[in-house]
């Protein structure tokens, strides 16, 4: 796939090319601020644009550059890499869009594998979010007074957070070592008690749900 970079850490940039390359993904541009990037993507169309959060024009300009990027290329994946997982970065990233886009931490990036498998899933579509922090929204909002979170079970609650990292039912069965009918035995009842449509017409109905009702209430982190 063709992929830009807008990376103001030189060593983390250069990093990112080797890793893409030795993926086999061609790297059409590696610029070291957003107005670059803007710059370089409307010659050069690609799959998806790997963003620092914090870098220039401003303190957060990768986010910025996001939401212009989705704004005139609506079909170009967005991944924003930070050092740190922030629930008000996650926010705003819900504000650019609930597909095509990933927000991973770039410790967890920094290997062939788990950078290509967060840039297909990003293609195809997907929301990514890092592990971490789907799990801190999910059980950061439990015991909350008036929480229809505080309905589910263990169980449901683990599944909710597999959900909302974008798991399919048979990696979820994998990772908590249960059967896929078990995992969606879990998640008709999430959507029961969370009175969230699952209408299976709607693209990603799950992740888009959880995202949804996650980001209808105001989380702190």
């Amino acid at each position: 796939m063709r992929v830009a970079i807008a990376e103001d850490g030189a060593l983390f940039r250069e990093g990112l090319v080797l890793l893409l390359e030795a993926a086999g993904h061609e790297v059409v541009g590696c610029v070291p601020d957003g107005d670059r990037l803007l710059a370089l993507l409307a010659g050069e169309p690609v799959d998806v644009a790997v963003l620092d959060i914090r870098m220039p024009p401003e303190p957060d300009g990768g986010l910025v550059t996001a939401e212009r990027i989705r704004a005139t290329w609506p079909e170009t994946g967005l991944l924003l890499l930070s050092h740190h997982a922030e629930t008000h970065y996650l926010m705003r990233v819900l504000e650019i869009g609930t597909e095509r886009i990933g927000y991973r931490l770039k410790e967890q990036v920094a290997g062939v594998r788990v950078l290509s498998d967060t840039l297909d899933r990003v293609v195809a579509g997907e929301i990514v979010i890092e592990p971490v922090l789907a799990k801190r929204l999910v059980r950061g909002r439990v015991g909350r007074e008036d929480d229809p979170l505080d309905a589910l079970t263990e169980r449901e609650a683990d599944v909710l957070r597999l959900m909302a990292e974008g798991r399919t039912n048979n990696a979820i069965a994998a990772e908590m070592f249960v059967s896929v009918k078990a995992v969606e035995k879990h998640t008709a009842s999430i959507f029961t008690k969370l009175d969230i449509s699952g209408d299976p017409s709607v693209h990603h109905r799950r992740v888009l749900a959880v995202l949804a009702y996650l980001r209808s209430h105001r989380i702190s982190g």
